[in-house]
């Protein structure tokens, strides 16, 4: 099967384009592709989007606002406390192998519910209904060190941690992202989504 059209972007480019969008959103601008009613029929046909984001599902999260993004312009990734499990790597790297993405951006966010319950796991020893615990088991270390800082909040410092450590295992567990990165074709961040002020912080 032949490849399907890809973004031309440097990752460095992608990075800039994410950083202007933030901006943009900032200032209460909105991506002209979301003002056209017909803008859906540019990207029926195939996508390339510049980036892909695995975000947590939080409803007050979304990447595609956050960024001034449009349809086509971000493959994103979503669960509750942005994990790096099997459907979310694979995904990414489907988005790297198949899509020639630039750039992944892993974004947690202020005041994370799954980061959240980690803390209570870890702090307090509290047990987790259903899938739950399964799910926020990825967030424990993270949780832990926040528990440990004494300086800062831990809900905050734990879910920047959080981010950084999902960024490191994309890097050690996955052989697709990794040589896209060694070749010099991809770049993979961390960012923390400040839900008060809307800006997205870079810590990775």
């Amino acid at each position: 099967m032949a490849p399907g059209p890809r973004s031309d972007l440097t990752p460095e480019q992608a990075m800039f384009r994410l950083h202007d969008g933030n901006l943009r959103f900032l200032a209460g601008e909105v991506s002209p592709a979301l003002r056209d009613p017909g803008s859906h029929r540019l990207v029926a046909g195939a996508q390339a989007p510049f980036a892909a984001l695995l975000a947590c599902a939080d409803s007050r999260v979304a990447p595609e606002i956050l960024f001034s993004c449009g349809l086509g312009e971000l493959f994103v990734v979503r669960n509750a406390g942005n994990t790096a499990d099997a459907a979310a790597t694979g995904s990414l790297e489907y988005a790297v192998a198949e899509l020639g993405v630039p750039l992944i951006g892993v974004m947690g966010h202020d005041r994370c519910g799954a980061v959240k319950a980690a803390l209570s796991v870890a702090g307090n020893g509290t047990r987790l209904p259903g899938a739950m615990a399964e799910m926020i088991a990825p967030i424990l270390p993270a949780a832990i060190r926040g528990c440990r800082d004494c300086a800062g909040d831990p809900l905050r410092t734990a879910a920047e941690h959080h981010v950084r450590d999902v960024v490191a295992v994309l890097l050690a567990r996955s052989r697709i992202i990794a040589e896209a990165v060694e070749a010099g074709r991809l770049r993979v961040i961390g960012g923390v989504y400040d839900l008060d002020e809307g800006r997205v912080r870079l810590v990775a």
